[in-house]
This record gives structure tokens, sequence and C-alpha cells, in this order.
């Protein structure tokens, strides 16, 4: 029998339904939970939906990283309930300021051969850790703190082999550019990456972190490192070594699929705008004339980030032209480089410190000026994400972005001489005061519930005959950011369904809602990879609201794709790229017999262009578990129904 790799040794030791065969529906039980303020009210609405008394995981964070911006009273009475809810439940609570989800999680509630399911597409963050940590929609989540188990298709295992070290200057960070280089941000698409080899030794657990983070980039599911002493080092240098565990795959573990990368054949990288995968090396880039960088972001703010970019600053001033952030992962890195004197290197060289946040990587603030360059240490740069429309934003390491900052250009950091050796802390400052425990008799907990707050709203049942126009025709790889930006003039309308739905395509059709509303159902058409990026659920939840019924494309993103199920959106694909090509917005849809397809298990369907006088034929690639919930109108009709159905059998 063959070796087994890593991720197949964590799935079975936690799965509860099905077989590890690619391609094939597992249910897998969920250690951990996590959500963020911009998913988690949402999350936890869905969660009482569900009528369950209290969390049913070992471990359930929700965390304030968000919303920060408090220019009005939205963000504050988000965090009042989401605090409330988190004592009435059962649920840690992160305080704002208390650091970035993913930093925090690693730093303190992570363990090795457990899983994590979170409401952010970036939980594979914890993948450094020797964990199978999946970004999901807050409805998976809420299900998952019920005790559900988490439902998907068994990807693919791809093994990537690291060989040799990084040589001066190259970073983790050129490890996943270089990934993305190869693969494109399709690359990953159903598949688990699970990095082994003799080059995964040389590599910190925060290293291993900044490049299962931006595995979501890839399109992965989730991707992971094993669990070895430089896990143990790390969980002991957190006051948390009886959480370790060694964790690894057989030494001869077959994959699904193989690469190999010689870490010391890398170089500087940098992605250009507007994707993570236009990845070039940075001499190729240089000379160009920055206006602003930016250092921090869940994938580049750990301890070891900020201090080598400190170090290359002290001294010296950031260029008169270019405005420089700098954003702590967490109050423990925060605390950690302020006694370090590493802080005060930084404000010298004329750096603006940022509050432990997401910050600019969500648009919260820090928008690039207008035709400026901006090189981030974050992990996606698609088109306006920023805050400002045809925006230029370079994605590179810490040490790329800190030589742009001297040098007022794209520079190469091999240039300034000898590269800084930063030793990682055998102990690091512990104070967890910023995460709140709920207290044992919630009995007397109420929920705090602001203006903001709205009642969730259900989607319809599929109806059998579908008859419905084509509000908008999207191209390829489109992105959650595109269906609903984030930003601080949307973000702090997460809980209002209706306010929140008025920006779904606002930057890329500005009378979309309003076609949507005169029409009062519709369908949406798509390309390749539709949904990329986030894993927002709003960006199925606002266009249900408004009336879509269905999305037909060439094929979707994984998260995407199980939101719009979640929420009674019916997710079809194009059998060619012909018929995608002749339908135009505008055209009436008609599909008869939808409904019966789904529930009888049909993986083709007829639609007729009443527009065009033609057929199309699409694909329903849906399990039969994904049969029932869609056609029952989403998950939370489908979970009332199975409670229904459980109790009149009861009786």
């Amino acid at each position: 029998m063959a070796g087994q790799s890593l991720t197949y040794k964590i799935l079975r030791a936690h799965l509860v339904e099905g077989e590890l065969i690619s391609g094939k529906e597992i249910g897998v039980k969920i250690d951990h939970t996590l959500t963020q303020d911009a998913t988690g009210t949402m999350a936890y609405l869905q969660f009482e939906a569900l009528q369950i008394p209290r969390v049913q995981t070992r471990v359930s964070v929700s965390y304030v990283d968000h919303n920060m911006l408090q220019t009005g009273f939205e963000n504050a009475d988000d965090h009042r309930f989401l605090q409330s809810v988190a004592a009435k439940y059962g649920i840690l609570y992160s305080r704002p300021g208390n650091g970035i989800c993913h930093q925090v999680h690693l730093e303190r509630f992570s363990e090795p051969g457990c899983t994590l399911l979170g409401s952010d597409s970036h939980t594979p963050t914890s993948g450094g850790m020797g964990m199978v940590a999946i970004g999901a929609g807050g409805l998976d989540v809420a299900v998952a703190m019920g005790g559900g188990a988490f439902y998907f298709k068994m990807p693919k295992v791809l093994g990537v082999k690291l060989t040799g070290k990084l040589p001066p200057w190259v970073t983790a960070k050129d490890v996943i550019l270089e990934m993305l280089r190869r693969l494109t941000v399709k690359g990953g698409v159903d598949k688990i990456i699970e990095y082994h080899g003799p080059g995964v030794k040389s590599l910190t657990v925060t290293e291993r972190a900044t490049i299962s983070n931006m595995g979501a980039e890839l399109g992965a599911t989730t991707s992971l490192f094993p669990s070895d002493e430089n896990t143990k080092q790390y969980l002991t240098a957190q006051g948390r070594a009886k959480s370790w565990k060694k964790w690894e795959a057989d030494k001869d573990a077959k994959y699904d699929e193989a690469i190999e990368i010689d870490l010391g054949q890398l170089e500087p990288l940098i992605a250009r705008p507007q994707s993570p995968d236009n990845v070039v090396p940075v001499k190729a880039e240089a000379g160009k004339k920055v206006a602003q960088v930016c250092v921090g972001s869940c994938t580049n703010s750990s301890y070891k980030d900020l201090m080598v970019v400190a170090k290359m600053l002290k001294g010296k001033k950031v260029h008169p032209d270019v405005s420089m952030t700098i954003t702590p992962g967490s109050r423990q890195v925060f605390e950690e480089i302020s006694r370090s004197g590493a802080l005060t290197d930084l404000i010298a060289a004329g750096a603006r410190i940022i509050e432990s946040a997401c910050g600019p990587c969500i648009g919260m603030g820090q928008a690039p000026p207008t035709g400026g360059i901006s090189v981030r240490s974050f992990n996606r740069n698609f088109a306006g994400r920023s805050g400002t429309q045809n925006d230029l934003v370079y994605l590179a390491s810490p040490e790329t972005a800190a030589a742009c900052a001297l040098k007022g250009v794209i520079a190469d950091p091999r240039e300034l001489g000898k590269c800084p050796k930063i030793a990682v802390p055998t102990k690091f400052v512990i104070d967890d005061s910023g995460i709140i425990k709920p207290p044992k008799d919630a009995k007397s907990v109420e929920i705090v519930r602001g203006p903001n707050i709205k009642p969730l709203p259900i989607a319809p049942a599929v109806e059998d005959r579908l008859e419905a126009e084509v509000l908008i025709k999207a191209g390829e790889n489109v992105t959650t950011d595109h269906i609903l930006p984030a930003g601080a003039k949307i973000l702090p309308l997460r809980s209002n369904v209706p306010a929140i739905s008025e920006f779904v395509f606002c930057n890329v059709d500005k009378d979309f809602v309003k076609r949507a509303k005169e029409k009062g159902k519709g369908l949406i058409v798509g390309g390749e990879n539709y949904g990329q990026g986030s894993s927002r659920e709003h960006a199925a939840l606002a266009p249900m609201y408004l009336g879509v019924r269905a999305v037909i494309a060439k094929n979707f993103a994984r998260i995407h794709k199980a939101n719009l199920i979640n929420f009674g959106i019916t997710p079809l694909e194009f059998e060619n790229a012909k018929d995608y090509q002749e339908v135009t917005q505008g055209d009436v849809l008609e599909v008869d017999g939808l409904k019966q397809a789904i529930l009888s298990g049909k993986t083709g369907i007829t639609a007729r262009n009443k527009s065009k006088n033609r057929e199309l034929n699409l694909k329903i690639d849906l399990t039969q578990r994904l049969r029932k919930i869609v056609a029952a109108g989403g998950l939370l009709n489908y979970t009332r129904n199975q409670t229904v159905t459980a109790k009149a059998t009861v009786r």
C-alpha cells in the first residue's frame, strides 16, 4: 500500500461521511471555527436561526479585524452584537485591536492535525501549523458551530516538493508568487496543496503561513505544511507546547499531482496589477516611480516580517515621494516590536503605523493616489480593491516593499547589500486579555442588536419552470470584489442585506440594481472562475435578495459556488464556450423542468434562449445532497425541513 499524504491522514481522522476519493463528496468533523466581523454578523444570525443553544466545536472564535473604521454607528453596533452573541453561545471574542484573525489564530489557537473552518478565504493560513484549514461561507461555518459536518468534494492533492534553501533577500512570499506564476489563479481549483521535502525544514511557521495564506489566490481548497520541530519551537515560544503533535506525510506518500521548487533558484518576485498571478522578477519592473508602500495584512505582518523592515529602515528615511504604512498583525507583534525598539526605528524613518487590523488590504483606508503605484505585502491586487479605481497595486515581500520605500521606485532588495538576519524569540509576549471568554452560564446574557442589523432574508424554493432575463454578462475571472465590493462605505452594511444589495456590481454596471429591481427576477451569466477571491457570502446573498435565481457560468470558484447553493441560487455551467459567446445581456432564457432535473440527478438540461430562438446545453454539477439543498431554496430551508421531518418522525 502506498504511503499516505498528510492531507489524507488528517481528513481520514475527521471523516464522518463519504470516501477519500478525488471528486467524491465527503463530510468532515470540524474542530475549530473562526469568523471575522465583516462575515461574522451574518454567520451568527444564521447560527441563531438553527436554534442551537451552545456551539459544539472545541474552539470557536469571533474576531473583530475588518470593520474598524467607526465613521458611523454601524460598525460599533455590530461589535457589540458580536460580543453579546459570543457570550450567549460559548464563543471566544477577540476584541478590536487584538489583531487580524489569521495571525492571532496562528499564535494562540491553531493545533497540528486539527480541522479549522473559517468565514474568510484566507483561513488556510493555519495550514502553516499543520492544520486542514478551509475558508467557507458564513452559513457553512454556522452549521459547523452547531456540530454539523462540513461537506465538500474531495480535492486532488498536489504535492509540492521543496528543496534547497532560500538565498538572501528571497522570502516565503517569493515562493508563493512563484507558485502563482507557474499555476495561475485557477491552478489550485479543486486541489489541496501539500508542501513537503527537505526545503520545508528551512522555513519558519510564519513563513509557511504566508505560503498557505496565499494558496487562496491559487483557488486551492487549502494548503498545508507538516508539523515538525519548527512547529514545536513556535508553539513553545507561544506557551502552547502541549498543543504540539508531530504530523507529516509518509516518506513514500503518493500525490495526485506533483511539482518541485528549488528554493535556492528563486529570486525576488512581484505581482503586477491587477491579478496575483501577473508575476515577474522585481528587476523587470525596477525603476518605476512608487507613490505608496504598505507592509502588513494577514499575509506578511508577523514579528519577523516587521523586524526585517525595521532593520532595513533603521537610520534611514522613507523617500519623500512615498507614503509608507506598517500594520502589525496582532497586538502581540505590536508589543514585541515596541519592546525591541523596532517600532521607534519605523516611526523615525517616516513610516505611518496602523492598528492591528486588515485595514488597506480590504479597502479600509490608505487608498493610493490616482495613477500612483502602490507596492504592498498583501495577497490581492484586484482592480479597485484598494479603494481607488484603475489602481496600480503591486504585490511583493516586505523586503521588496521596504526597498521601494527607501528608493522611491520599484527596487530589487538585493541592491541594498547584506540582508538583515532576524532571530525569532524563544518566548513571545503572552497577553490574552484581548480575548474575552464566554460565561459558563449564559442564561442572563441578552444579545444587543443595533438598528443596522436586519432580519436574514430567506430564498424561495427553486421553480420547476424558470423564465428570466440575463441581467448582466460578466467576463473571465470575475471576483467577489466585482460582484460586491468591500471598503469603508460598503462593509459596515454587512448586517443589512437590503442596504448592502444596493452595491451589487456597482463598479461594473451602475444600473444593475435598478434593472434587477425592475425585473423582479433574473439571471447572471459569467465566464471562467466566476466568483474567485474572498469568501464573502454577501456576493450570493445580496443578488438572491435582488431576485437572481440562477448563475450560468463556464465554471465557478469553489467557495462562491457553495455560497450560491447555500442561498438558493442555482449554479449552472455551459456545456461549451460557444453558447457563452452567443448569450448577451437582456436575453430572456427559459428552462423547463429545472427542479425536477435537479432532484432527479440529471447532469444536463437544455435552456431556450427566447430572444435568439436557440437552445443552450447546460450542466448541473451537484452532488445529491447539494441538489436537495438548492432545490429547497438554500441550506437554511433545507436544515429546517430536515428538522421538521425528524420531529414528525419522532411523534
